[in-house]
């Protein structure tokens, strides 16, 4: 099996080169790779021993984001080393301030792990949700340098738990702790032999419920809504936005943001093919847009960074991604007190099953769906304490993933 693996980075690179011909998410995957060592080099002390974190993309970074600050506050002289896989996280956070170097993910080969290793030198390494890099957790656990899983949370699909899986069981076995974010988790990983788990919850809810207690202050954004009821449709894709277009049209004492989940040229022109009153962010109170922008009733964000702390200004969400791949973040949303609604495709994502369950979320399929849920959700003041009540109980993994690595660190 190792040997399909190794075919299957170097397949998938040489991939990634041809699509980067053509695919402005695939040149910069590329780009930001070359001279990676080089630039490693120049930024850290393998002497420093540094805590290493890695990040799928920009999501994962903020799952894990609560994590790093605490230890960083607590251990202000223990170096920060991030990386991350996808450009989408690595071009937002390239700069993020308490990192000592920030640096994109060589791909999973033997000599680009024992080189990242030797170069880094990490007191441990932690990753966060899933990512699983079979030399690059072989050769930490080589050098007995610790491996923590934080948020994690597995399926039974998965192939981890397959009669065929045991390459991949065998890169949890290089693990030293998994801390989990639900039951289920446990039981799968008890259920092949691994013990060294902790139910911890999901660090999201502690950093989304910190976000919500001093958010960005948007006074364009502020001045946009006035004293309107708002819909803010978050991380949305082609599928939402169409679906958008009726609700949009059906309830005109609404205004409605939406921030798409890629902002290319390309796609923001469709948006504004689909909303032909719309104003974008990038104009929003420009002299000469400032007459349309006072009767427009959708304003398109087509910046990266802001969603977060737009959920502030909505009465009611709409979560994209639910007829793709899967639903983005709710818990942003929850966290300021907003009912949510996403596409159907929810069931990797346990906070989105317990919102269904608690009548806070709800799950459409088409125009009719997302209009008779709208209806249900938006006058429904009681929502908001349930859903900020469920943000507050489900807080507190941060803590209990740092004082257990405080333990066996010795920090």
């Amino acid at each position: 099996m190792l040997w399909i693996y190794n075919i299957g980075i170097v397949i998938y690179g040489l991939l990634v080169r041809l699509a980067s011909l053509f695919n402005a998410k695939a040149a910069l995957f590329v780009a930001g790779r070359k001279n990676s060592f080089e630039k490693m080099a120049q930024k850290i002390n393998p002497a420093d021993r540094p805590i290493w974190y890695h990040f799928a993309s920009l999501g994962e970074f903020e799952q894990g984001r609560p994590v790093l600050e605490k230890l960083k506050s607590q251990y202000p002289n223990v170096k920060v080393v991030v990386t991350f896989f996808s450009p989408s996280g690595y071009e937002i956070r390239k700069n993020y301030l308490l990192a000592d170097g920030i640096f994109y993910l060589p791909l999973d080969t033997p000599s680009h792990a024992q080189k990242f290793v030797a170069l880094v030198n990490p007191r441990l390494a932690i990753f966060t949700k899933y990512e699983f890099w079979y030399h690059y957790f072989k050769t930490l656990h080589q050098q007995q340098i610790p491996i923590y899983l934080i948020s994690g949370i597995f399926r039974p699909n998965q192939l981890f738990f397959k009669p065929y899986g045991g390459f991949y069981r065998k890169m949890l076995g290089f693990v030293k702790h998994f801390f989990v974010q639900n039951e289920e988790s446990v039981q799968l990983l008890h259920g092949i032999g691994i013990n060294r788990v902790s139910l911890s919850g999901d660090t999201r809810f502690d950093r989304v419920f910190e976000n919500a207690l001093r958010p960005k202050q948007l006074p364009e954004i502020e001045a946009f809504c006035g004293q309107e009821p708002v819909l803010v449709a978050g991380s949305t894709w082609p599928a939402d936005e169409k679906l958008l277009v009726a609700l949009a049209n059906q309830n005109p004492d609404w205004k409605f943001i939406i921030a798409p989940h890629e902002i290319g040229a390309s796609h923001i022109s469709e948006i504004e093919l689909l909303f032909p009153n719309a104003v974008k962010f990038s104009v929003l109170g420009s002299p000469l847009a400032q007459s349309s922008n006072l009767k427009s009733k959708i304003l398109i964000i087509d910046n990266i960074g802001m969603l977060s702390s737009l959920y502030q200004y909505g009465k009611l969400a709409y979560i994209g991604g639910g007829f793709g791949a899967g639903i983005h973040n709710t818990l942003e949303a929850v966290a300021f007190g907003l009912p949510v609604i996403f596409g159907p495709k929810y069931d990797k994502f346990q906070e989105a099953k317990d919102l269904i369950a608690i009548g806070v979320a709800q799950s459409i399929g088409n125009e009719n769906e997302l209009l008779h849920a709208f209806n249900s959700l938006k006058s429904e003041e009681e929502l908001k304490h349930r859903a900020k009540t469920y943000i507050e109980n489900k807080k507190g993994a941060t803590d209990m993933i740092i004082g257990y690595i405080k333990e066996e660190m010795k920090l």
